[in-house]
């Protein structure tokens, strides 16, 4: 099957959504495929414990917001640029990187995180 680019867009960031605002298990169970391999150092590879990761999320920032800025896709990769809100007005701005297997499943995921300051020397936002 060839890639969507399009499709895996929409896919990658229903996913990010429906994970990050509460539903990770739904999340897996509708748009990962059969392996997930994960490179953030903060969670553990695998679904489950991507699942477990975003479980403690929800229970401890429940109130935490998401907005996806941009979406770029090309052959089996996608890319999110977001801006995320949390609780005490801390700001961050996201890349996140998914593959997608031939079945238009994401199997990985990459990702930088870097909290919004205050102040900026060229007074640009970062997203």
């Amino acid at each position: 099957m060839a890639h969507d680019p399009q499709a895996n867009k929409r896919n990658a960031i229903a996913f990010y959504e429906m994970a990050y605002l509460g539903d990770p298990a739904g999340a897996v169970a509708r748009y990962v495929g059969e392996d997930y391999i994960q490179h953030n150092p903060a969670v553990g590879d695998g679904k489950q414990a991507f699942i477990d990761y975003f479980e403690d999320m929800a229970r401890d920032y429940p109130d935490k917001s998401i907005e996806f800025l941009r979406a770029v896709a090309e052959g089996d990769l996608v890319a999110l640029h977001t801006h995320q809100t949390w609780p005490g007005g801390d700001e961050y701005v996201t890349m996140d990187f998914f593959r997608f297997d031939e079945n238009g499943r994401i199997v990985e995921h990459w990702d930088a995180i870097q909290q919004i300051p205050e102040t900026s020397a060229n007074g640009n936002p970062m997203y």
